[in-house]
């Protein structure tokens, strides 16, 4: 795919551009442009297949370019970058054909699956029947989550070219890789082939469905279903040994036929969420799992009233510890359904932000209550829903005298982040990773905002931590280094030095 960008912030055009290249290495951008006067002369040249546009630019704007494109009948792939959610805006676009309106500040992984929405919708028109057919995930995919029918014609390719009968048995598994699906979809699935690999008796395609960030297994061709299903299992149990497979999910379901595919998808996408209710060695067996026998899930009051304490006290740590309290509660022998862990998550939090707002410590306009909600009923597994407390709790005021400060929430989020992990050497990188934003987009938000560019920010906060640790305790200055997120003291010693105008040893002889 050949792609042209305009866009007149520079940051912004360069951080699309480098992420395209990150995720897509086989699409090209060919030309960019700052104004749509200049975006049109390139695509009338270029004739791209995909075009990304701001609307709001000097000389030229973005839907004035697609006007003129539109007078000159060019026809192509369109995904507007837009400020502002206004129904003129995205009424004007759909009116020219835009393919995909998307709201700044950019999510990396709605822009990712707008561009993967675009390569299914060029590869409909441009990829002819003899082409789908040649890969039978395409076909698969087609059938479970497309309008592929599966008629006479179908089943004769399916039966000829891939030895699929109308009776063949299948095994579906459903591998959740959450809001990580795009950074370890490639390397999950070389891991799933490697071990597939390994069993001359089996037949499988592998299939990626991005919107439910799933990659779906399909195994047929072996002879017996149990002995393929304890074979698997017994893999997913080694592979929640190692730290790299922790926060997949895994689900089990057999079809009887390639027609209950579609249908077995979604009943085990159903029933995904039950990964929240055993160990991480557990994978999702349906209807096996339709016979587990749940306890009462009994609400841990002890813990909220706890939290109301630490929060009316402001003692972040002591909030913290009673989010992680909570988060471990429902680690025993017991086992809980997941609909009823949900619920509890719903209560306590919504309790968090109840008293949080109501002493100045949480932000009406920082919370999205809903929002919220929406990602503790939709989440799949445990470290989801551990996330989403985590990402309140970075939203409580790190400064309670400074609680008017003016910030945007992800700014807000990342210099909580800061305060809270600045002795990890963390990075803006990994925040913004976190956050689901480009690093681009947040050091320029971060500066815009705090008056001070990200890496400032974190090496003062860093020197006055480390200054309150030179006077107050005997630590050795490598000790401190590494305590304020240093690994090389003598490069912290260095940076002291810039900032102070003295190394660590002169200070603490200074003012002790």
């Amino acid at each position: 795919m050949r792609i042209v960008i305009v866009e007149d912030e520079i940051r912004i055009r360069e951080g699309i551009s480098k992420l395209i290249g990150k995720i897509f290495p086989e699409f090209k951008v060919v030309a960019s442009a700052a104004n749509g006067k200049e975006g049109l002369d390139i695509i009338l040249v270029e004739k791209p297949d995909l075009i990304i546009v701001d609307v709001k630019m000097p000389i030229m704007d973005g839907l004035e370019m697609l006007v003129a494109l539109s007078e000159k009948k060019i026809k192509t792939k369109v995904i507007i970058l837009s400020a502002y959610a206004e129904f003129s805006y995205a009424q004007q676009a759909i009116h020219l054909g835009v393919s995909e309106y998307l709201i700044k500040p950019l999510v990396p992984s709605k822009f990712v699956q707008a561009i993967k929405n675009i390569q299914t919708e060029l590869a409909e028109t441009q990829i002819d029947d003899t082409e789908i057919l040649s890969r039978l995930d395409h076909i698969l995919f087609g059938i479970i989550y497309g309008n592929i029918d599966i008629d006479k014609k179908l089943s004769y390719f399916l039966e000829n070219k891939y030895g699929i009968h109308e009776n063949t048995q299948f095994s579906q598994v459903q591998i959740y890789l959450g809001k990580q699906f795009i950074r370890n979809v490639a390397s999950t699935r070389i891991q799933v082939e490697q071990f597939l690999k390994t069993r001359n008796d089996l037949d499988y395609c592998i299939v990626e469905i991005p919107k439910e960030r799933m990659l779906l297994i399909v195994l047929y061709g072996y002879e017996d279903q149990c002995t393929i299903e304890r074979w698997f299992q017994d893999w997913v149990a080694l592979q929640k040994i190692g730290n790299n497979a922790q926060n997949r999910s895994y689900g089990w379901i057999n079809a009887g036929s390639v027609k209950e595919l579609k249908a077995n998808y979604q009943k085990l996408l159903r029933h995904m969420d039950w990964n929240i209710s055993f160990s991480n060695s557990v994978m999702i067996s349906y209807p096996k799992i339709l016979q587990v026998q749940t306890s009462i899930c009994i609400y841990p009051k002890e813990i909220e009233n706890q939290l109301k304490s630490a929060l009316c006290s402001y003692k972040r740590d002591e909030v913290f510890k009673c989010i992680q309290q909570f988060n471990e509660y429902f680690d025993n022998e017991n086992i809980y359904s997941p609909k009823e862990i949900k619920d509890n998550y719903v209560r306590f939090l919504w309790a968090m932000m109840s008293i949080g707002r109501e002493i100045g410590l949480l932000d009406n306009e920082q919370i999205q209550q809903q929002k919220i909600y929406e990602q503790i009923m939709n989440a799949m597994n445990k470290n989801e829903l551990s996330d989403i407390a985590k990402e309140l709790f970075y939203c409580i005021k790190h400064d309670y005298k400074n609680g008017d400060e003016k910030l945007s929430l992800n700014v807000k989020r990342a210099e909580n982040i800061i305060h809270e992990y600045y002795q990890t050497g963390i990075t803006l990188e990994e925040i913004a990773d976190e956050l689901d934003l480009t690093p681009e987009y947040l050091g320029m938000q971060f500066h815009k905002e705090k008056g001070i560019t990200f890496s400032t920010y974190i090496k003062e906060f860093r020197v006055a931590k480390a200054k309150k640790l030179l006077i107050g305790s005997r630590m050795k200055v490598y000790e401190i280094a590494d305590k304020v997120g240093y690994s090389d003291a003598k490069y912290f010693s260095r940076v002291f030095r810039e900032s102070i105008g003295m190394s660590p040893v002169e200070y603490r002889k200074t003012y002790r």
